[in-house]
């Protein structure tokens, strides 16, 4: 539980500096790149493999680059669903995926946390 806790508190610090690098994305608090960070987790947990099935022969023929797309769509959909958190445009949406996912692999590789040996 203490992992996930970490894990939710990184990824929102990730999405907090992707707001501070990118002028088109926004955040209005850290309770709102909270609740955000926790948007996305959801989002990628329960709607982006059934997105991600039905969209196997567009990402076939792009040589998977469709991916990016649909990480940009499901970025930019919860910046439309949550209040103090927006993107501007679909193209700030998968750059700022993309920033996103970069620096929260980044700290989860610089800070350890929970491994037993």
């Amino acid at each position: 539980m203490t992992r996930l806790i970490i894990v939710w508190i990184l990824n929102a610090v990730a999405l907090m500096a992707v707001a501070y690098l990118m002028p088109s994305i926004k955040i209005t608090s850290f309770v709102s790149a909270l609740l955000a960070a926790l948007a996305l987790g959801l989002v990628n947990t329960l709607i982006r493999p059934v997105l991600t099935f039905l969209t196997l022969p567009i990402s076939v023929l792009t040589l998977g680059f469709f991916y990016l797309v649909l990480n940009g769509l499901l970025f930019w959909m919860v910046g439309k669903v949550l209040d103090g958190f927006s993107v501007d445009g679909f193209w700030a949406a998968v750059l700022g995926g993309l920033l996103y996912g970069l620096i929260s692999w980044l700290l989860a590789l610089i800070i350890p946390f929970g491994k037993k040996k």
